[in-house]
């Protein structure tokens, strides 16, 4: 045959963003809740919690250790806003740890919206049929999973937009409540 014509490859749209595997936190008093997301981004899924000790230092290393462990490439920390969207003293405690912890786990944080996990997380071990003691043994996983699930979520329909209207945003760190530590 003749000369052979080199084939270009025309970019498909892509409808999701590139896969980054999250570590999801929602910070406690006594309990910190942790998830992780699967490797495509796509799904968060309830994986520990770590009780507080009396060193943040050590609770921070034991986050940090969860984050090498998953090999996470991201941290996302609830921020609990009050119910009117303002930064009540929860949110300043909870952004002043997410730069304590930004300092230590060798991966960027970034901050998001909490509102409702907590409930959700509850009325979703309610319709399961969890009893009271079961749902405290793993409120605070499957709070950190309904946080992080809603920062996947928030990143793929930021994609989406951005693809749509071809306006470039940092999806990676955009969030409801602006962007963290």
């Amino acid at each position: 045959g003749g000369p052979r014509r080199r084939r270009t490859r025309r970019r498909r749209h892509v409808s999701r963003p590139p896969g980054v595997r999250a570590l999801g936190i929602d910070l406690g008093s006594k309990r910190i809740g942790i998830a992780v997301s699967d490797i495509s981004g796509a799904v968060a899924s309830a994986l520990t919690t770590v009780h507080r000790s009396s060193s943040r230092r050590h609770d921070h290393a034991a986050i940090a250790k969860l984050v090498r462990d998953e090999e996470a490439e991201l941290v996302v920390v609830g921020l609990p806003l009050s119910l009117d969207g303002t930064k009540g003293p929860a949110a300043r405690s909870a952004e002043k740890e997410a730069g304590q912890l930004a300092s230590v786990v060798g991966v960027p944080v970034a901050m998001y919206d909490e509102r409702f996990t907590t409930v959700t997380a509850e009325r979703g071990m309610l319709e399961a049929g969890l009893d009271a003691r079961q749902r405290r043994k793993v409120v605070d996983k499957v709070a950190a999973a309904v946080m992080l699930q809603a920062w996947l979520d928030h990143r793929a329909e930021t994609w989406r937009r951005e693809a749509a209207t071809g306006t470039p945003t940092d999806a990676a760190t955009d969030t409801r409540a602006g962007v963290g530590a």
